[in-house]
């Protein structure tokens, strides 16, 4: 064994012997070896060779096209600026047009994209900041909350279900959890707010909890990967504003156990958000076609609020998606206004002041061309895939599925090392996710995996990558090396440190 080996492995081993302690002594742990300039340069090292794999796909127009750091003194022809655009667009939907992407891309069919352009088009200009002036937002705006309200229990409740179009599931997400806050702070005397949040619940919460001075409480989740009620009961206290569950959840496609949630949440009078971003639209067809999916959303008395994207499953463009309220009462405390500007009142239901009408525009111009019937087929043709894919991976005794998801699928391996597996799938042109806790990847099954033959490829490939990393188990390639220290790392920080240099690298420009 080289020097350089036995190294790395006393490393690994001493990062192993980290992580079992508790994450507030982990934190002290890495501060003091940040002090060791011996460490320091390790981690230096290791950073500047994940940055390095990680700049190759972030630019890889870099020396290939014009990059303009400042103003042309005179402006490019705009049929040649069209052109430029034209070959990115081209060089970047291949992958997605052709199956080979998790997520991302939720319809794509080219006559789809046709029409959502020509509806922007019409709408261009259109900004619901100035409902005076566009009139029209205020129409599409209501209506698409209706809509979605109606998909998702309105018509089986007393309550009036409300809310608003924001810029996203993340927006959605936060305005929720800022809504409970200042409820909580007015109507229960709250200063010190906490949400109770699973682990697998989206990233979005952090972001909330963080922006807006609420604690996070995160809970575990049970053999089956959903959120675990025990947990949550015993982490309720008098500054709990809200509990969190996930239909379904980003990393294992689980629909957590919303009907015993929404329970507990009635039990101590907290409010209960869902976040259906992900399977908002899909989970209401899925039941209606007969398929085994439990009480989510409005129907349950618990449920307070469900966040739902309009832009992954409702096949509109990006930039929309729906929060949604049990009450007006609850809703209020989203809004924001000002009556004493100099520059007149200014009042916004989201964080957003001026917006985009136009994605309005064609958020309810898509759902209403596409109507139940073509969301159900579309549902159906989507859960048929999954399951021959589903079945495909069964019959690989490498792998495991993860729960037992409807259309988001992950999988892990008990004998391979599963992120190798995945680069060699991104080797074959795939696009997957990487998770970790435990370590797996996943795909998220679309429109875009019900064409001829993309199942049959991904099975395939599957395979032929498994027999791969089989016969060179050792060996690591790619960004597997990225993943698998992510996965093992316990120092946060470290990691935290390399995700800023990359945002940094995004706002770069490569002249």
């Amino acid at each position: 064994m080289n020097k350089k080996t036995n190294y790395k492995k006393k490393m690994e081993k001493g990062m192993k012997l980290i992580a079992f302690f508790p994450r507030p002594i982990i934190k002290i742990i890495e501060k003091l070896l940040r002090k060791s300039s011996t460490v320091q340069k390790v981690i230096n090292k290791q950073s500047e060779s994940i940055i390095s794999d990680l700049r190759k796909s972030l630019k890889p127009y870099s020396g290939k096209l014009v990059a303009y750091s400042k103003l042309p003194e005179k402006g490019i022809k705009q049929n040649k600026v069209l052109q430029i655009i034209k070959n990115i667009s081209s060089d970047e939907e291949f992958k997605w047009k052709n199956g080979y992407v998790s997520g991302a891309v939720y319809h794509g069919d080219i006559k789809h994209i046709g029409f959502m352009n020509k509806v922007y088009a019409l709408q261009s200009q259109s900004n619901p900041l100035h409902s005076d002036l566009f009139p029209s937002s205020s129409k599409f705006e209501s209506e698409i909350v209706s809509m979605t309200a109606e998909m998702l229990g309105s018509n089986k409740t007393d309550d009036e279900i409300c809310g608003t179009v924001t810029s996203g599931g993340t927006e959605s997400i936060l305005l929720a959890m800022k809504t409970y806050r200042d409820k909580a702070r007015k109507i229960k005397n709250i200063t010190k707010p906490e949400i109770i949040v699973p682990i697998t619940a989206h990233a979005a919460f952090n972001k909330a909890a963080e922006y807006f001075g609420i604690k996070i409480i995160r809970t575990k989740i049970d053999k089956n990967y959903k959120a675990d009620i025990g947990e949550v009961k015993k982490m309720i206290s008098s500054n709990t504003i809200a509990i969190i569950g996930s239909a379904v959840s980003f990393p294992h496609g689980i629909i957590d156990p919303i009907e015993k949630l929404s329970d507990i949440a009635q039990q101590h009078n907290i409010g209960f958000h869902v976040d259906a971003c992900l399977g908002g639209y899909v989970l209401p067809w899925a039941k209606e076609l007969g398929y085994s999916v439990p009480n989510f959303d409005f129907v349950l008395p618990g449920v307070t609020s469900i966040s739902v994207d309009t832009h992954k499953f409702g096949y509109t463009a990006k930039g929309t998606s729906v929060i949604l309220y049990r009450g007006k009462d609850l809703r209020k405390f989203q809004f924001y206004t000002i009556t004493d500007w100099p520059g007149g009142l200014y009042f916004s239901p989201t964080f957003a002041g001026s917006r985009a009408g136009a994605l309005s525009a064609i958020c309810w111009a898509v759902l209403i061309s596409i109507g139940k019937q073509g969301y159900r087929d579309s549902v159906s043709k989507i859960l048929k895939s999954a399951k021959e894919i589903k079945q495909g991976i069964n019959r690989i005794p490498e792998l495991k599925i993860l729960g037992n998801p409807l259309w988001v699928i992950a999988f892990t391996s008990n004998s391979l090392n599963i992120y190798q597996i995945m680069e060699y799938m991104t080797q074959r042109g795939w696009n997957l996710n990487a998770l970790y806790k435990p370590k797996c990847i996943h795909i998220c099954v679309t429109l875009r995996h019900t064409k001829n033959g993309v199942v049959k490829r991904f099975i395939d490939d599957l395979q032929q990558s498994i027999q791969c990393v089989k016969k060179n188990p050792k060996e690591e390639t790619g960004m597997a090396p990225v993943y698998g220290m992510t996965a093992n790392l316990p120092l946060r920080g470290i990691l935290d440190d390399i995700l800023v240099e990359y945002l940094d690298m995004y706002y770069h420009v490569d002249e």
